[in-house]
């Protein structure tokens, strides 16, 4: 897991206009895992990887304050408890979802709330529902409008940052403090 694919792959929570990214890697140890929480860490972002099916590494990269309110809402806590996750602290959730990814045969779809997505349009996915109405980083059933204009912005960041990185910025430089509002979003 490199520097490179962080910033590819996680613009937008190091931007602080996302909860989280999660990707997929083959070279995410332990070791490099720790030495990148060293550095984000005191920028208010946390990474966690498990491994899934042997050859793969899921790395999820995320803000924990702004996970803690997007699981506070009320749609959300309830698919959460109706899917057996130990509702009421932030941190026990993360560590479920963490454990289904690396030893669930299925995939743990409920993700999408642990990367900031709608909970009507995941509890509409797990549901296997057929009527979406745009797809973008995830499908949308319900505000079509407003999960463009966030495609949109994710779309900008990322490409705004991986010109800064091409032009020199460390990850370090392109990880927003979580206070900060990045004004060119």
């Amino acid at each position: 897991m490199s520097d490179e694919q962080i910033v590819k792959y996680c613009a937008p929570t190091l931007a602080g206009i996302k909860t989280g990214n999660l990707f997929s890697c083959k070279d995410a140890s332990v070791a490099a895992v720790r030495a990148l929480n060293r550095r984000l860490v005191p920028k208010g972002i946390c990474t966690l990887a498990k491994e899934r099916g042997g050859t793969r590494t899921l790395v999820y990269v995320f803000r924990p304050a702004y996970l803690a309110l997007d699981l506070r809402d009320a749609r959300a806590a309830a698919l959460l408890r109706a899917r057996g996750y130990p509702f009421g602290e932030m941190r026990r959730c993360v560590a479920e979802l963490m454990r289904r990814i690396e030893n669930d045969a299925a995939f743990p779809h409920e993700v999408g709330l642990f990367l900031g997505y709608p909970p009507e349009d995941v509890r509409a996915f797990i549901d296997g529902r057929d009527a979406y109405k745009c797809v973008g980083c995830w499908k949308v059933y319900d505000d079509a409008d407003a999960a463009r204009r966030a495609f949109g912005q994710y779309k900008r960041c990322t490409r705004e940052y991986r010109k800064r990185w091409e032009s020199g910025y460390s990850l370090d430089t392109l990880a927003v403090c979580q206070n900060e509002c990045p004004a060119f979003w």
